[in-house]
C-alpha cells in the first residue's frame, strides 16, 4: 500500500468543510503534509487539495474513500482519493517528436508524475524514438473514410493499457466530439499560442511577417470545442526582430514542451481541478 495519498474535492461553500476533512483524516491516523484551497467567489464553490501520509506508512486509499462517502454526501462534495498508483499515460503523436522526447526524459528522470505506457501515432515517423525508450508503439492510420475506426482502435488501446490520461503531444488530427466526451477530463492537448490569430499553414511564417514579439504555447483539456478546452498551463517566451521563421519555430517547440510537461505533471499529481470552462491549479 502507498505511504502517501491525496484528497481533492469541490463543493458549494459552507461552514465546516475544512474541519470535516481534517477531522476525518485525524481520526484515521493521517498526517496532513500539504493543504491548498481556493474559494471561488464567483461560483460560490470551494476547491481543495490535501496531501497526507501515515506514521505506519500504509494507506488503504479505497477504504478511506468508502469511509469518507457519508461526509462527501453531507456536504455535496465531488471528492476523489488518489495516490494508490502513478497515473498511466498514453501518448499520441504524429511526426513532430519534441514533446514526446521531453515527456520521455522527464518520465525516465522520475519527474513526470505518471508512467508512460505506450505511444500511438497516425504515422510511423516516431516509432524509433518510442521503441528506443522501451515504449510499445502502435501505428493507427487515420483516413477520411475510416476515422471512426481509428478512434475505436484508440479507445481499445486506452482500455488495453488501462490508461488514466491521454496526451496529444502534437497529434495532428482533430478528435470527434464523441471521443472528446468519452475522454473528458483525462485528455490533454498542446498548441502554439498563435491560435486563433494565425490559423492554417505556416503559422510561424505568418507571425514573422507580422513582427510578433511573444511566442507561446497552451496546454488544455480536450473538448469538442477545438483548442478551446479548459486551460491548464501556458508558457510565453519573448523574441525580437532577429528571429526568422525557423528560429520562431524552435522557440515555439521549447514553449510547447515546457507547457505540456507541466500540465501532465500537475494532472498526474492531482493538482488540477475542473471549474466549469476553467481550471483550478494548485501548483
Amino acid at each position: 500500500m502507498p505511504s502517501s495519498a491525496v484528497l481533492t474535492l469541490d463543493c458549494r461553500q459552507r461552514p465546516g468543510i475544512v474541519n470535516a476533512v481534517t477531522s476525518f483524516l485525524y481520526r484515521h491516523g493521517c498526517d496532513i503534509t500539504e493543504h491548498q484551497q481556493f474559494d471561488d467567489a464567483h461560483s460560490g464553490r470551494l476547491f481543495s487539495r490535501t496531501a497526507f501520509g501515515t506514521v505506519s506508512g500504509d494507506i488503504d486509499v479505497q477504504a478511506l474513500a468508502a469511509d469518507f462517502a457519508p461526509t462527501a454526501r453531507e456536504f455535496g462534495m465531488d471528492a476523489t482519493f488518489g495516490g494508490d498508483r502513478a497515473p498511466r499515460v498514453l501518448v499520441m503523436v504524429s511526426k513532430m517528436g519534441h514533446c514526446l522526447n521531453d515527456l520521455v526524459f522527464r518520465w525516465r528522470s522520475g519527474s513526470l508524475g505518471g508512467d508512460l505506457v505506450a505511444v500511438v501515432s497516425n504515422h510511423e515517423d516516431l516509432r524509433p524514438m518510442a521503441e528506443a525508450a522501451g515504449l510499445p508503439f502502435h501505428h493507427v492510420p487515420v483516413t477520411p473514410t475510416d476515422k471512426a475506426g481509428a478512434e475505436r482502435a484508440l479507445l481499445d488501446l486506452v482500455s488495453r493499457y488501462d490508461a488514466d490520461l491521454v496526451v496529444l503531444a502534437r497529434y495532428m488530427q482533430v478528435l470527434s466530439d464523441d471521443l472528446c466526451r468519452v475522454l473528458r477530463g483525462r485528455a490533454i492537448n498542446i498548441h502554439h499560442s498563435f491560435l486563433p490569430g494565425f490559423k492554417g499553414a505556416k503559422p510561424y511564417h505568418q507571425a514573422f511577417d507580422r513582427g510578433v514579439k511573444l511566442v507561446g504555447a497552451t496546454a488544455h483539456y480536450v473538448t469538442p470545442d477545438l483548442d478551446e478546452g479548459p486551460i491548464i498551463e501556458q508558457e510565453v517566451i519573448r523574441i525580437d526582430h532577429t528571429h526568422d521563421p525557423k528560429a520562431l519555430a524552435t522557440v515555439g517547440r521549447d514553449a510547447e514542451a515546457l507547457a505540456l510537461s507541466r500540465a501532465v505533471r500537475w494532472h498526474c499529481q492531482q493538482r488540477v481541478l475542473l471549474n466549469g470552462h476553467s481550471t483550478v491549479v494548485f501548483r
